[in-house]
């Protein structure tokens, strides 16, 4: 049985493109060796905290919407 979901194609499609841009723009992959394992670790830890800062901005719009919503009521 063969199974698709769109949401999972959009997220393969979206990886192998971030793959293409990084390689084109750093020469090389995740598997590349002149990293230590707490290099990587920094690196994670740098990615999850734009990922903080991206959400908390999100919820402010949001906040803001549903604040502006209500005062239209």
């Amino acid at each position: 049985m063969s199974v698709t979901d769109k949401n999972v194609e959009a997220v393969r499609q979206a990886l192998y493109d971030r793959m293409q841009a990084g390689y084109k723009k750093y020469g090389v992959t995740t598997e590349r060796t002149d990293i230590d394992l707490l290099g990587w670790i920094q690196h994670a830890q740098e990615e999850v905290l734009d990922l903080a800062v991206y959400l908390e901005r999100i919820k402010a719009e949001i906040k803001e919407l549903q604040q502006s919503s209500e005062d239209k009521l």
